[in-house]
């Protein structure tokens, strides 16, 4: 499932972050990947440590707080803190999957890191607009072909961490954008889509209907599906 979530920050949110990510000093963004990661990845992007890059990603994550669309489609149970990466100058990153596992950073520990957790859904939050460069479009793979994404400022995309995907390069003007992965409540990503689906259809009948028996047995049928097939 890919799914468009638009408006997770506001315009003033991506300026405000903008201006400091603009100034910020960038490292080698092959710096938290794996061998064949590293083999095709080309970009840079903040410390995953660094006090900017954890303030700013707390402020994605309260966004993500208030947007009940992340949350019916990801059911997020973990949230690895948003990492923030820029591709100019024709940087890309190569056909890749992400990583089955990841550990939460932890700044307390010299070595190694927090919890592990498992990458179920990832998310891009865009923080340039699509005029503002060339190329850098997000490329995911699936069962039905590719699909090409670049998405105004403040727009996140959402898919699964399964799904091969690439960035292209990048030839003018720079892509800014915030990445993180999710474990969700809901490990398979089929049964989420089904979940979401009937999400949003009990949040259109109550819309249209407002509560009525048929509501509440819907409502019961997908609170029922979640305790099937969550893991928490």
């Amino acid at each position: 499932m890919m799914l468009h979530i638009p408006g997770v920050l506001r315009r003033e949110q991506v300026a405000a972050m903008r201006a400091r990510l603009d100034a910020s000093d960038w490292i080698d963004g092959r710096a938290t990947v794996g061998a064949q990661g590293a083999q095709v990845k080309q970009n840079r992007q903040l410390p995953e440590t660094s006090p900017l890059a954890l303030e700013l990603g707390r402020t994605v994550l309260a966004a993500l707080a208030d947007c009940p669309l992340f949350f019916s489609a990801a059911l997020p149970l973990r949230t690895i803190p948003p990492l923030f990466n820029s591709y100019a100058g024709g940087e890309h990153y190569g056909a890749h999957v992400d990583g089955a596992l990841r550990r939460m950073p932890n700044v307390n520990v010299t070595a190694g890191g927090g919890e592990w957790v498992r990458t179920d859904v990832s998310s891009t939050l865009f923080l340039s607009d699509p005029d503002d460069y060339d190329g850098g479009e997000l490329i995911v793979t699936d069962a039905y072909g590719e699909h090409e994404v670049k998405l105004p400022a403040g727009d996140l995309i959402l898919y699964p961490s399964t799904s091969v995907h690439r960035v292209e390069p990048v030839t003018r003007g720079a892509r800014v954008c915030s990445f993180f992965w999710t474990q969700s409540m809901v490990r398979d990503d089929m049964r989420r889509g089904m979940l979401l689906e009937l999400d949003q259809t009990i949040q259109s009948l109550r819309a249209r209907l407002g509560d009525c028996a048929e509501l509440v047995g819907l409502t019961g049928h997908y609170h029922n599906l979640l305790r099937q097939w969550s893991e928490v």
